[in-house]
C-alpha cells in the first residue's frame, strides 16, 4: 500500500475508515449506539419503546431545528429554555381565559417578539450573541415568574379541549409531536438547501465580511434566523403544554443545553458556516436514545448528563481531528 493510501486509510473500493467517519460519522455513531443498547437491553428496540422515545424528543428536536439555523449563521441562542418556559406558561394560562386559538396566537406573538429583539441586537446592532441571549434568558425567566407570581398554571377541563392534539394526539396512528418534528425538520432542510436564504445563512456564518461584500444583508439574515428559532420554540411549547395540560414556571430550564447538545452532536460547527438539518435530526435521535438506553439499563438520571457530555466532547474531537487529517494518519 502506498504512503498516500496509508495516510488516508484507503480500504476496499477506494473507501477508508477515516473518510467514512469524516463524512458519515454521526450516522455511524447512531447505528452503533442503537446496536449496543439493543444488545444490552431486550426492551430497547421494542416498537413501543421507540415510539415513546420519538414522542419525548419532539420538544428538543423542534427547537434544535431553529437553533441549528442560528448556529450555521454564526451565532448562538441560549434563550430558548426561558423562552420555552414563557411560551408554555402563556399558552396554558390563557387557554381558559380567551380560548385555545387566541392563546396560541398571543403566545406566538410573544415568542416572535422576543426573537425579534434577539435578532435586532445581534443582527443589526452587532452585539455578541452569547451575551445577548444569556441576558434574554434571564429576562424571559424573570418575566415568566412575574406573570405567574411564582405559581404553576393548569388547564381546568383537560378532557374537553382540542388543544391536547399537539402533545397527546396522533394522525393515522403517528403521534402529532413526531409529525411536527420531522415536518419542521423537512421544511428547515428545504429552506437551507433549496432557497436563496439558506445560501445566505451559510455565507453569513462562514465568512461574514465576504458575505457583506457579495451583497448579502447580514443583519437581515441574522434577524430572520432568530425569528425562525423563536417560532420553533413556540411549536415546542404547544407540544409541551398540551402534553402536560399545565406548566411550571421554570419548565424550560436546562432545555437550552439539551438543544445545543443535539445541534453539536449533529456536527454543526459552533464557528458557523457548516451543518445541516438532517444531521441535527440524527443528533437529536442519538441524544434521546442514549438517555433512554441508560434508563433501561438502570443508570441514575444524572448519569445521562455525564455520558452525554462525554459523547459531545468525543464528537467534536472526531470532527475537528478528521477535518485536519490527523486522526487517521496511522490507519492502514
Amino acid at each position: 500500500m502506498s504512503k498516500a493510501a496509508e495516510g488516508t486509510g484507503t480500504g476496499i473500493g477506494g473507501w477508508s475508515l477515516g473518510r467514512l467517519l469524516a463524512q458519515q460519522g454521526i450516522l455511524v455513531a447512531f447505528v452503533a449506539a442503537m446496536l449496543v443498547f439493543g444488545l444490552l437491553s431486550d426492551r430497547f428496540l421494542a416498537f413501543d419503546n421507540i415510539m415513546a422515545v420519538l414522542r419525548q424528543i419532539g420538544i428538543v428536536g423542534v427547537m434544535a431545528i431553529g437553533v441549528t439555523m442560528v448556529v450555521i449563521g454564526g451565532n448562538l441562542d441560549l434563550s430558548v429554555g426561558s423562552m420555552l418556559s414563557m411560551a408554555t406558561v402563556l399558552v396554558v394560562d390563557l387557554h381558559d381565559r380567551i380560548g385555545p386559538s387566541a392563546a396560541i396566537l398571543v403566545m406566538f406573538g410573544a415568542v416572535l417578539t422576543a426573537g425579534a429583539v434577539n435578532g435586532i441586537l445581534v443582527g443589526y446592532l452587532r452585539l455578541n450573541s452569547l451575551i445577548v441571549t444569556l441576558g434574554m434568558l434571564s429576562t424571559l425567566q424573570g418575566i415568566t415568574l412575574i406573570y405567574t407570581d411564582g405559581k404553576n398554571v393548569d388547564i381546568a377541563d383537560q378532557s374537553a379541549t382540542w388543544f391536547a392534539i399537539f402533545g397527546r394526539g396522533d394522525v393515522l396512528g403517528v403521534p402529532t409531536s413526531i409529525l411536527m418534528f420531522f415536518g419542521i425538520a423537512a421544511l428547515g432542510h428545504i429552506l437551507l438547501t433549496h432557497l436563496p436564504f439558506g445560501r445566505q445563512v451559510y455565507a453569513t456564518g462562514g465568512n461574514p465580511r465576504t458575505a457583506v461584500y457579495s451583497g448579502i444583508r447580514r443583519g437581515r439574515v441574522v434577524f430572520f434566523t432568530y425569528l425562525i428559532s423563536s417560532f420553533t420554540v413556540g411549536c415546542s411549547a404547544l407540544i409541551l403544554g398540551s402534553r402536560v395540560m399545565g406548566s411550571q414556571n421554570n419548565v424550560g430550564q436546562g432545555y437550552e443545553l439539551l438543544v445545543l447538545s443535539a445541534v453539536i452532536l449533529g456536527g454543526t460547527s459552533l464557528l458557523g458556516g457548516s451543518g445541516n438539518m438532517l444531521k441535527t435530526v440524527i443528533g437529536v435521535l442519538i441524544l434521546g436514545f442514549i438517555q433512554n438506553g441508560l434508563l433501561l439499563l438502570g443508570f441514575p438520571y444524572y448519569a445521562q448528563w455525564l455520558v452525554t457530555s462525554v459523547v459531545i466532547i468525543l464528537t467534536v474531537w472526531l470532527d475537528v481531528a478528521s477535518k485536519r487529517g490527523r486522526l487517521w494518519s496511522h490507519i492502514a
